[in-house]
Parts: C-alpha cells; structure tokens; sequence
C-alpha cells in the first residue's frame, strides 16, 4: 500500500516555474515506477511525465518535453516535477500515481494522491 500527497501548486504567471513534490508514504516506495498526470477543466487527465524505480529512465508528454523535469529521491520517498517555462495551457490538477510497470496510461497506476492545483495566468 502507497499512500501519495502532493504539494506545490498554485498561480504564477506564463514563463515561471513551480515544483511539485509529491510524499509517499510505505517503506515499497522505491519499488515503483512513478508518473505526474494533470486534468483541466472539462479534460481527460493525460500522462505528462514518469520515472522508473530507480530514476535511471525518464519519459515526457510531448507537450512538456524540454520545459518539465521528473525526479525522485527514493531515500526521502519523494518525487518531484520542476515545471519551467509554464504556459497557460499548462493549468490543470497535478496528480501523482505509483505504478508496477513503466507506464503512460493511467489504468496502470495503482495508488493516487488528491491533486494539487496550477494555474498559469497569462
């Protein structure tokens, strides 16, 4: 069981920069591939970016690729999403997933944190 919290949303102006953390909780962290998947408004959540368990293999959105960096600090049972160059297009909730495999659709995931808010004004 993984429990996830994310943390470091809210409203900045296009061209700025958020991270997002997201906490897990659970002593397996460390043994799952992780994702970042955002909503907006009246939207399908989509996949934006994921990590493997060890970090050593990282895949992006083409619409975030260049502009948004996944990591994670297993040692702290954290990962993170540093957002650059933030669009307002770029506005939804944020959610993080654990998954077994490496993944891009959400039916992969298992466990879900509550989302966190960014909003890009523009």
């Amino acid at each position: 069981q993984v429990q996830l919290v994310e943390s470091g949303g809210g409203l900045v102006q296009a061209g700025g920069s958020l991270r997002l953390s997201c906490a897990a909780s659970g002593r397996t962290f460390s043994t799952y591939n992780m994702g970042w998947f955002r909503q907006a408004p009246g939207k399908e959540r989509e996949f934006v970016a994921g990590i493997s368990w060890s970090g050593s293999r990282t895949y992006y959105a083409d619409s975030v690729k260049g502009r948004f960096t996944i990591s994670r600090d297993n040692a702290k049972n954290t990962v993170y999403l540093q957002m650059n160059s933030l669009k307002p297009e770029d506005t939804a909730v944020y959610y993080c997933a654990a998954a077994g495999p490496i993944a891009t659709k959400s039916g992969k995931y298992d466990y879900w944190g509550q989302g966190t808010q960014v909003t890009v004004s523009s």
